[in-house]
């Protein structure tokens, strides 16, 4: 970051304001709609090629089972300090059981997830190998899913469940990886929650009245139907996005980039960008999206604007994506990042 510069000197003038939301995530309770998924990761140490076909033999070393997709949404803002509720489905399998119990160990609220008796719980097993004194590296990925979509018993099950829980929560989000879940009946009853921040890969008219989306680039890009290339197409999106979705704010996040905010403000399109915090130590983007959205809802549920919420989202991500996999952070690890930050560019 530069010292000085326009966004940075914004930045410590409000260095307060942005501790004080921190401060207070924990006091903040969420209803999480999501496709969720379990990401397993198989790591074992290659013995010797098969005989019976040219493929490798790993010895098993372990297995670590995550939150994923929409799955990962809920976690990171349990991590957070948020109260969280999730609502969604899982199958009967015991991969639907170990992300539930996840969840529980988190201290989530699942009397919303769903069983799914004939879809399977959404899981990206992810196999890993090496050699000794070698560095691990995938393999091959194996995907359990199912491109049916729940009956309409259960979609209206869930539904009914949302519905339910709509005036005991500060925010509604809305994390859509296109796995089923948010079919028409189930995004109606999301919507009546005045404050729903939608996160979804495609058709985001689908969500048109949420109060914010926050699509990334090609997302933002295929919504719109055109190349996002500089300045003059970037402010253009934004306001397309906006007349299309009807939201009141719209995010879109540009990796290295940084973050473009728009928002409607009577009549005029309001905008602002804000830098990449860490465009050096970046080792995995995965579930980097997931970490924006909940930092930034918290923050937005506290009473921050538009801006101090884009920033905190945008500080968490910077976090999340020195690790490899999908990771979380925690309050105090943005509250140290923050204050080193300020340091070094006084």
């Amino acid at each position: 970051m530069v010292k000085h510069s326009a966004f940075f000197l914004e930045l410590l003038a409000n260095a307060d304001r942005l501790f004080d939301l921190l401060n207070q995530f924990e006091t903040v309770n969420v209803l999480v709609i999501g496709d969720l998924t379990l990401d397993e990761f198989l790591t074992g140490q290659v013995e010797r090629i098969s005989r019976e076909a040219p493929v490798l033999i790993l010895r098993h070393e372990f297995t670590r089972q995550i939150p994923g997709g929409g799955a990962n949404a809920v976690y990171n803002l349990a991590k957070l300090g948020a109260k969280v509720k999730v609502a969604g489905m899982i199958g009967s399998d015991a991969q639907g059981n170990a992300l539930k119990q996840i969840f529980t160990d988190a201290g989530i609220i699942t009397h919303g997830i769903i069983i799914d008796d004939d879809r399977p719980t959404v899981t990206k097993t992810r196999i890993a190998g090496h050699a000794r004194q070698s560095v691990t590296q995938q393999i091959v990925r194996v995907d359990r899913k199912s491109d049916d979509l729940p009956t309409t018993e259960l979609q209206s099950k869930l539904a009914d469940y949302i519905q339910q829980q709509i005036n005991t929560v500060d925010a509604v989000v809305c994390s859509d990886y296109g796995d089923g879940v948010f079919t028409q009946t189930v995004i109606q009853s999301a919507l009546k929650h005045p404050q729903v921040i939608v996160d979804t890969q495609k058709d985001l008219f689908r969500f048109a009245g949420a109060t914010l989306f926050t699509p990334n680039l090609p997302e933002a890009e295929q919504a719109v139907g055109y190349s996002i290339k500089d300045e003059t197409t970037l402010q253009q999106a934004g306001k397309d996005l906006l007349k299309l979705t009807q939201a009141k704010q719209m995010l879109i996040t540009r990796g290295e980039q940084g973050m473009s905010l728009f928002q409607m403000v009577g009549d005029n399109v309001e905008s602002w960008h804000i830098p990449a915090f860490n465009r050096t130590d970046v080792y995995d983007v995965t579930g980097a999206g997931d970490t924006v959205v909940a930092a930034l809802t918290l923050a937005l549920c506290c009473g921050g604007t538009f801006w101090e919420a884009a920033v905190l989202g945008n500080l968490a991500a910077s976090l999340v994506i020195r690790q490899f996999g999908t990771a979380t952070t925690s309050v105090s690890e943005i509250k140290t990042t923050l204050k080193l930050l300020l340091e070094d560019g006084v």
